[in-house]
């Protein structure tokens, strides 16, 4: 280790003795500025410092191709600077060496926490495949703007996907980002996607079928080729439960004694409980069971739950009148036939499992002629004679 004043004389001209890899070189005008001068004739300014638990650490100013002596010294004393103020730059760049891609992130991170209680998990890998991988996947996560995410999502509004399909991945990347930062995930301080307004849908057309329709589908399931069918759409109608959770029933899963349907695993991730009514214990006790079968309404070819029952299905809603009623309308109708009963949104929104209660809000006009009847009770209570205007006076007044 030699300390001396550096020149530009002994800059150009200095050589790394023989027998050695490198030589280093301290110049005793800038504290810590130090000549690499390396066997095969490269040399390199670095400044040597002690961090704030006093060790010792180096950090890589320049080539001394690329700068003068003098200008090596101005960094020298800059870098001390930041140094002296909390600023170290050796944590910097391990925190940069540990800023995962944003592609890391989402298999190795992301992805085994969404398949630990998503159902939907593969959608997910499915998106950041098709759409995000090739276009911000080996950026790292400090590396993307809200620019990048705001050209990602209005680029696949303007390939033709709708507004929906859009919003999805916009949702999905603004969670994957707050995860990060949840995780405290080194290099991420600032969600990227914060900002980036979602599109807004046209108001969704929802379905509901009248208690008339309801019976004419019934009907019409009585006769599929499907003998599943007509218990599995009495099923949906009488419990609002979705398509997949009906199909997926099992037997371990009933508790008939206590009229409860226990479902494990939901679209929120969590288990949830459905009240079972005297109609729904009517159509199970209608069920025929199979011999060491655990499920309530499997295909009668495999035993097992049925993968799609569309074909069965679309044939007895056309046969029934009723083409334009998807199966998930099943469980809005289920939902509009407790609120026009009189239930609250409240008890609407524990049966059908809604995290959310604007969820549930999509129902609330439906009371309408409910909360009128309510109105109108309050007239009857009081008698017709409480109102103090005369109707023929009115009419009288009205004519003049």
């Amino acid at each position: 280790m030699a300390q001396l004043r550096l020149t530009p004389s002994i800059v150009n001209g200095m050589v790394c003795p023989p027998g050695k890899k490198k030589l280093d070189l301290f110049d005793v005008q800038a504290k810590g500025l130090v000549l690499e001068v390396r066997k095969s004739g490269g040399k390199t300014y670095y400044l040597r410092y002690q961090d704030c638990r006093s060790k010792t650490r180096q950090m890589r100013l320049a080539d001394a191709r690329d700068i003068t002596l003098s200008q090596a010294r101005t960094l020298a004393d800059k870098a001390r600077n930041r140094i002296a103020l909390g600023d170290d730059p050796a944590e910097q760049k391990t925190r940069l060496r540990q800023t995962p891609t944003l592609g890391d992130f989402f298999y190795e991170r992301y992805l085994p926490f969404a398949k630990s209680y998503k159902k939907t998990w593969g959608c997910d890998e499915s998106l950041f495949r098709n759409h995000v991988a090739l276009r911000l996947g080996r950026r790292h996560l400090d590396e993307i703007t809200k620019t990048d995410i705001a050209a990602l999502h209005h680029g696949r509004r303007a390939v033709g996907a709708a507004k929906g399909s859009a919003n999805r991945l916009l949702v999905m990347l603004r969670y994957v980002f707050n995860l990060a930062l949840r995780w405290e995930t080194p290099g991420i301080a600032v969600n990227p996607t914060a900002g980036v307004a979602l599109f807004e849908d046209p108001p969704m057309k929802e379905r509901f079928l009248t208690p008339e329709e309801a019976r004419r589908l019934c009907a019409a399931v009585e006769g599929s080729p499907n003998p599943m069918l007509r218990f599995i759409v009495p099923m949906l109608i009488l419990t609002g439960a979705r398509r997949r959770e009906v199909l997926d029933l099992r037997w371990e899963d009933l508790d008939l004694e206590r009229r409860q349907w226990r479902i494990p695993l939901t679209k929120a991730g969590k288990p949830r409980h459905v009240p079972l009514s005297s109609g729904v214990l009517q159509v199970l006790a209608a069920v025929p069971r199979l011999e060491d079968c655990p499920w309530v309404f499997p295909s009668p070819k495999t035993g097992r739950p049925f993968v799609s029952v569309f074909y069965s299905w679309d044939s007895a809603r056309r046969k029934a009148g009723l083409a334009d009623v998807r199966i998930h309308d099943l469980r809005h109708s289920f939902a509009s036939f407790l609120v026009n009963a009189g239930r609250s949104l409240y008890e609407v929104q524990k049966i059908l499992g809604h995290t959310q209660v604007r969820t549930t809000q999509r129902y609330a006009h439906l009371a309408q002629e409910t909360l009128l009847d309510a109105c109108d009770a309050v007239v009857d209570s009081l008698g017709v004679g409480f109102c103090p205007v005369n109707p023929s006076s009115a009419e009288g007044r009205a004519a003049a």
